[in-house]
């Protein structure tokens, strides 16, 4: 049961990938009756990973497939929604649709408000971007966790991770697109040398050329670790609390096949879980828009 369960485990955590076998390289495939036969490969090899094994190997230029895929196509999803939303809008009686959509957007547009201190008309709508986007890959994770790997199984897809945000290359990803944009908005708004000066001049200042000069090495270490790890925490925060409460609904979901007794409690933990988590994916996807806003802001800030 043990080694049932870990590879169950193993496999619900494991990517769909794309990417290149080096020269060399023996693959171990198995075959209908069971038996394990090996390959080597005389060229380098583009193809999807039969395991985790074979992506670790693949290195840097592999490709998450399931992860990209449902990102985009949850993106797609978004903007067919917003779109029809603006197109059937009426000045008379809101249809439900339409009055839900007005309140995200009332709700993006006062956030950023009062969170946000420069004058930048990309702001609000990269926020509602962020929230909608991440709050949709988050609400992946209340789809039972058989459902979607099984359908694609029968497809003959092995491996099919349906939550993109509990993948770190997805929420590094967006991270890193804020801190470009961070550094972007800081060398426009201050210019290179007020952004250089923000590096160097501050937290420890003096009068003193001499002693200023002294402060400068230690003020940029310092402010260069404050800056590198806003990204870092940005997209560690929303991944690591994503793949914890995937993880609890893979552990729950190994119940079922326990027994009828922890199968009913299995069935009574996971409903109080996917509740609770309804909470979780909100204030996930409303934490990443909101230091998004905050960092944006401080990068308008000249001081």
């Amino acid at each position: 049961m043990a080694g049932n369960s870990q590879e169950y485990i193993s496999h619900h955590l494991t990517n769909l990938t794309y990417g290149k076998l080096p020269a060399g390289y023996v693959r171990h495939e198995v075959a209908e009756d069971g038996t394990v036969h090996e390959h080597e490969l005389t060229t380098a090899t583009w193809t999807m990973a039969h395991n985790s094994e074979e992506a670790a190997q693949m290195g840097f230029t592999a490709v998450n497939v399931d992860s990209l895929g449902w990102s985009f196509g949850l993106g797609a999803l978004l903007m067919f929604l917003f779109w029809r939303a603006a197109k059937k809008a009426t000045t008379g009686v809101p249809t439900g649709f339409q009055n839900f959509v007005e309140m995200i957007v009332e709700f993006i547009d006062n956030t950023v408000k009062e969170a946000f201190h420069g004058r930048n008309p990309l702001i609000a709508p990269l926020a509602m971007t962020i929230f909608t986007w991440v709050f949709m890959m988050n609400f992946m994770d209340l789809i039972p966790v058989d459902v979607l790997p099984s359908i694609f199984g029968a497809m003959g897809v092995h491996f099919m991770k349906v939550v993109p945000s509990t993948d770190v290359n997805i929420t590094m990803g967006m991270s890193l697109t804020v801190f470009a944009m961070m550094i972007f908005y800081s060398i426009k708004v201050k210019g290179i040398s007020g952004f250089v000066g923000e590096l160097t001049l501050q937290p420890f200042s003096a009068k003193n050329p001499v002693v200023q000069a002294i402060f400068i090495p230690i003020n940029l270490i310092l402010e260069s670790v404050a800056l590198i790890a806003k990204p870092i925490s940005l997209a560690l925060r929303l991944f690591g609390n994503m793949y914890a409460g995937e993880m609890i609904f893979i552990l729950i979901a190994l119940m079922f096949s326990a027994g009828a007794a922890l199968a009913i409690m299995g069935g009574v933990l996971q409903w109080a879980w996917a509740v609770f988590h309804i909470l979780v994916i909100t204030l996930q996807a409303f934490i990443f828009m909101m230091l998004t806003i905050v960092y944006l802001s401080m990068s308008h800030e000249d001081h």
